[in-house]
């Protein structure tokens, strides 16, 4: 059973919450940043990437954007773009996206239950980017960006949600990137509060990272570190928990995460891959494909179908991942990527981009070869998660991204204990 506990926001003004909103800092690079951060000042990626705010010869990992990154949420502060709530509250966050909503409950986790195991991850970090999150979160004594997590449904937990939503008015209703409505709901009622708590508490055997897996390393190191710094202080003092969303699984959808790879293509490849494989081209139009194990692959201006053969098919919740597949049969073996966290040979693209830019990146020159991946499975996250295994590195991309900027978590390290 599992820890929620509430907080005091610190949130947009509600006459410049669609300015503040911005897309996930690890979803846009420094470049695409800069030119939304340069037209718009009040964008919260300011604070999330505050690179962008810095000569371009900095590098995103200099003290400085992290000193940047802490200016900036208190200039935000002070200017009134963002606001502190007086009182601790649970948010209910509704994204919907062609017509399909996702509801989530925001409140605070706590980092126990991550130590101990009740909140489970599913794949590793990479300790650059762990680093990057661990400077931001510890200069800015913030958890700026939410984790996203799930957690297997719950039917009273919906019907107290969707009960509040219909009798309360939204604070926030607006939408944004890839037009997705973004609504939010501030419960701020002990007694529902409570209920929840309890609930989470009584009913909620686990929770899952479905997104954010550097942040919760990062928020949780921090505290750590904070625990060193003062021993003393209560167990529920703010750093010992992190900003979430918790999500029921039922209602989440994950898209392909495709992968591009720029390796020397030799003459008896497609032999190599029939070995495994069974090949179909068909022809130039993008393949998406339609069941699992089977993948679409871009090559010299043609579309081929790869069907895997019985046996290389595995039960395993790991080994029968289709990104598992690939990466056993083809990236290893055929192109040496023994590493696909760390291999610059291989980069990855979301479903949400479309096959249109696979084809791109090969065409381009810049890569030579791409692969077209069917989504994994929520029923198999979970799986892997429960069997204490990880996935390989970017095996599942999630639409709608939850937006930056809407809730920050004061850690209160300078409370004065």
């Amino acid at each position: 059973m599992v820890q929620i506990k509430p907080f005091k926001a610190i949130r947009p003004n509600e006459t410049v919450v669609k300015e503040v909103a911005s897309l996930p800092y690890d979803v846009l690079d420094s470049n695409e940043a800069r030119l939304i951060g340069d037209q718009n000042p009040q964008s919260f990626l300011h604070i999330d990437k505050a690179e962008i705010d810095l000569a371009k010869d900095y590098s995103p990992y200099a003290k400085e954007v992290y000193q940047k990154a802490a200016e900036n949420l208190k200039a935000f502060i002070e200017k009134g773009w963002l606001k502190q709530d007086k009182t601790e509250n649970f948010y209910i966050y509704q994204l919907t996206m062609n017509g399909r909503p996702q509801t989530g409950l925001v409140v605070c986790t706590a980092v126990e239950d991550y130590l101990n195991k009740k909140i489970k991850k599913h794949e590793f970090t990479r300790a650059e980017k762990e680093l990057d999150r661990i400077n931001h979160v510890d200069t800015t004594d913030a958890n700026t960006s939410p984790i996203f997590l799930t957690y297997r449904e719950n039917q009273t937990v919906n019907e107290l949600l969707t009960s509040w939503m219909n009798q309360q008015e939204a604070m926030y209703d607006f939408t944004s990137f890839h037009e997705v409505r973004h609504q939010v709901w501030a419960i701020d009622q002990k007694e529902t509060i409570e209920q929840l708590v309890v609930l989470f508490a009584e009913q909620i055997d686990s929770l899952y990272i479905a997104d954010g897996h550097h942040r919760t390393e990062s928020a949780v190191k921090v505290a750590l570190k904070r625990r060193a710094q003062f021993p003393t202080v209560p167990a529920n003092t703010e750093f010992n928990y992190f900003l979430s969303v918790l999500f029921p699984e039922e209602q989440l959808a994950i898209m392909d995460y495709n992968r591009v790879v720029d390796v020397p293509i030799e003459e008896d490849y497609l032999d190599q891959v029939a070995k495994k494989f069974d090949i179909q081209e068909v022809g130039m139009e993008p393949f998406k494909p339609q069941e699992p194990k089977t993948m679409g692959m871009y090559l010299n201006g043609q579309w081929y179908k790869l069907t895997a053969k019985p046996e290389i098919r595995s039960t395993d919740a790991v080994n029968g991942l289709d990104v598992a597949i690939l990466q056993d049969q083809i990236l290893r073996p055929i192109f040496d990527i023994q590493d696909i966290r760390t291999d610059e040979r291989i980069d990855f693209i979301g479903g949400i981009r479309g096959l249109g830019e696979l084809v791109e990146a090969v065409d381009s020159g810049k890569f030579t070869v791409a692969f077209a991946m069917y989504p994994t499975t929520m029923d198999e996250l979970l799986k892997v998660a429960d069997s204490g295994e990880v996935m390989p590195p970017k095996s599942t991309w999630f639409e709608p991204k939850l937006l930056s900027g809407l809730f920050v978590h004061d850690l209160e390290s300078d409370a004065g204990f």
